[in-house]
């Protein structure tokens, strides 16, 4: 008999997820299922970072404590694409199915086995969107003659910059240098090749 865990999540306090609960219980019992453990989530909305039920159900899934997650819906569930499909590939690396009852998504079957690799496919399409727009944003902004990242922790004077020039000449490591200078290492060698620059 495969164990299940049930997983259910209501908005607002004021709500019941017993409801949810009942239907589920059914539709374990006629799957032949055992119901392990109940975890749920009440007054956590789906765009909710941390939702304790969901953190302990993930962590009992590494622990391998049942064969089933069990949901109403999927955004009942996750609240992204994303961290759908993130669930199910942890899912399926420990040997878990995932079932939504109402939308008859069941891993266990190749139908499923079908839905979670569409799933998969966009949420890579997704990434590669976001990745897209990020490097479009971040070239703009160069041509526009913004800094990119964190700004320097601070700007060295040109004395500051002949001095490390002049004892990294001498052997003093740029490691060395940056932090005594107080600055990263990356200032520390960009002042060096600066200077080789304008000598060459």
């Amino acid at each position: 008999m495969l164990r299940v865990a049930i997983y259910s999540r209501v908005s607002t306090d004021d709500q019941s997820t017993k409801t949810q609960e009942h239907e589920l219980r059914q539709y374990a019992k006629n799957r032949g299922w055992s119901v392990q453990r109940l975890y749920t989530d009440h007054g956590f909305s789906g765009a909710s970072e941390k939702r304790p039920a969901l953190e302990e159900l993930l962590r009992d899934t590494r622990k391998r404590k049942f064969d089933v997650v069990l949901v109403w819906k999927f955004d009942r569930f996750a609240r992204s694409l994303r961290q759908l499909v993130s669930a199910l590939e942890l899912f399926r690396k420990f040997g878990i199915d995932f079932v939504s009852a109402t939308e008859a998504i069941d891993t266990s079957l190749p139908s499923g086995e079908l839905v979670f690799q569409i799933f998969g496919a966009i949420a890579q399409f997704e990434r590669a969107l976001i990745g897209e727009r990020v490097r479009a944003g971040i070239g703009e902004a160069r041509r526009n003659g913004k800094r990119i990242g964190r700004p320097p922790i601070r700007a060295l004077t040109q004395d500051e910059r002949s001095r490390i020039r002049k004892e990294h000449r001498k052997g003093q490591s740029l490691r060395t240098l940056a932090e005594l200078y107080g600055v990263t290492l990356w200032m520390a060698h960009s002042a060096c090749h600066a200077d080789t620059q304008v000598r060459a």
